[in-house]
């Protein structure tokens, strides 16, 4: 409010971004111009610091959903092998997501989170097309293979062909 009272005894809009411009300050918002701060702040923090609550309640149901999954598995290898599996290729890939989130752009290791995040994403949708396919009919488990397949493919032209850049 004092703001919009000062900039209309100056004879300006009551937008509160004139204000600041006359003021002399560069507080604009991220979407307006500049650097946005608070983007700046997270890359400067490591990739485990400041995980919001929700990430962390996440990680909590998934561990103990992976938990009980195990449990309920009564020592069936396979199935403690795929959830081990899945448990931690979930956990990577969030890891490897954050990471890239906070990568400067254009950098080496942005690219090479990239590549990662997409064989994350490969090596898991294969693992439940491939648990889905084996309780499917055969024609229905070709289906489920052919668009497993179209996925990882298009997930491929998305991330490495059709940057966006042009």
């Amino acid at each position: 409010m004092a703001g919009a009272h000062h900039a209309a005894a100056l004879g300006q809009a009551a937008d509160p971004l004139l204000v600041l411009e006359h003021q002399g300050e560069a507080n604009y918002p991220a979407h307006i111009g500049g650097q946005d701060q608070q983007q700046e702040q997270d890359r400067n923090r490591s990739p485990i610091a400041a995980v919001p609550w929700l990430t962390i309640l996440g990680f909590c149901f998934l561990t103990f959903n992976s938990a009980m999954a195990v449990h309920r598995s009564r020592g069936d290898v396979r199935t403690v092998a795929f959830v081990a599996f899945s448990y931690g290729d979930l956990v990577a890939l969030f890891v490897c997501l954050r990471r890239y989130e906070l990568a400067p752009d254009g950098s080496p290791a942005r690219d090479r989170l990239k590549v990662a995040v997409w064989l994350l994403t490969a090596l898991l949708t294969f693992a439940f097309s491939y648990k889905v396919a084996a309780v499917m009919p055969p024609p229905v488990a070709v289906v489920v293979w052919l668009m497993a397949f179209a996925t990882v493919a298009g997930g491929f032209l998305a991330f490495f062909v059709y940057t966006g850049n042009k």
